[in-house]
C-alpha cells in the first residue's frame, strides 16, 4: 500500500490535498478507536485525571466545526453550539462527557466532516490566502490554507492521547 494525498476531484489541487490530510485523520480515527468498549471511551486514565477519548472525540469534533464555519465566513449558529460545543468547561478543561457512545461520537464528526468537504468544494486555492479569525475570544489570525492544516495537525495531536488512553487501559485491565 502506498500512502500518499490525493486531492478530491471536486476542489482546487493544493485545497484537496488539504482536506485529504483532515480525511486520512479522520480514517486514522476510526481505525485507533476501532473496537473500544465504552468504558474504555469514558476512562480517563490513571488516578482519573486526564481527558477521557470522549471528551477528545468531541473537542475535535467541535473544534473543526468551527473551522468549517470560519471558512464559510460565518459565525457558528447557537444550535450547533449547544449541540456540540462548549470549547471549554470548568476550570478551563475540556467539558465533562460521559456515556456518549463511541458510534454516536464519530457519526457526529462525520457529519462535521461532510460539511468541511462540501466548503472545501466552493472554495479555490486562491481563497487559502484569506485570512480569518480563530482563539477563543477571535484574538488570532490564520489563512484558511493554516486552518485546514491545523485540522489535521490538532486531529493527529490528541489521536496520540486516545493512544496513550488505549495503552493505560490495557494495562489497567490487566491489573484488575
Amino acid at each position: 500500500m502506498i500512502f500518499d494525498l490525493h486531492g478530491e476531484e471536486t476542489m482546487s489541487p493544493i485545497v484537496g490535498m488539504l482536506f485529504s490530510a483532515v480525511k486520512e485523520n479522520n480514517q486514522r480515527l476510526h481505525v485507533i478507536t476501532n473496537g473500544m468498549s465504552q468504558d474504555e471511551v469514558d476512562y480517563k486514565g490513571p488516578d482519573n485525571i486526564y481527558n477521557s477519548a470522549a471528551q477528545l472525540i468531541r473537542h475535535i469534533t467541535y473544534v473543526d466545526l468551527n473551522w468549517v464555519y470560519r471558512l464559510k465566513g460565518q459565525l457558528l449558529p447557537q444550535h450547533l453550539k449547544e449541540e456540540y460545543g462548549p470549547m471549554i468547561g470548568e476550570n478551563n478543561m475540556l467539558p465533562m462527557i460521559k456515556g456518549m457512545s463511541l458510534e454516536m461520537l464519530m457519526l457526529r464528526y462525520r457529519n462535521v466532516l461532510e460539511m468541511l468537504e462540501y466548503i472545501c468544494s466552493q472554495i479555490t486555492d486562491a481563497d487559502l490566502v484569506k485570512v480569518v479569525r480563530f482563539g477563543h475570544e477571535n484574538e488570532k489570525q490564520a489563512t484558511i490554507r493554516w486552518g485546514l492544516w491545523h485540522m489535521a495537525d490538532h486531529s493527529r495531536y490528541h489521536q496520540a492521547h486516545i493512544n496513550q488512553l488505549r495503552k493505560w487501559y490495557k494495562e489497567n485491565s490487566l491489573i484488575i
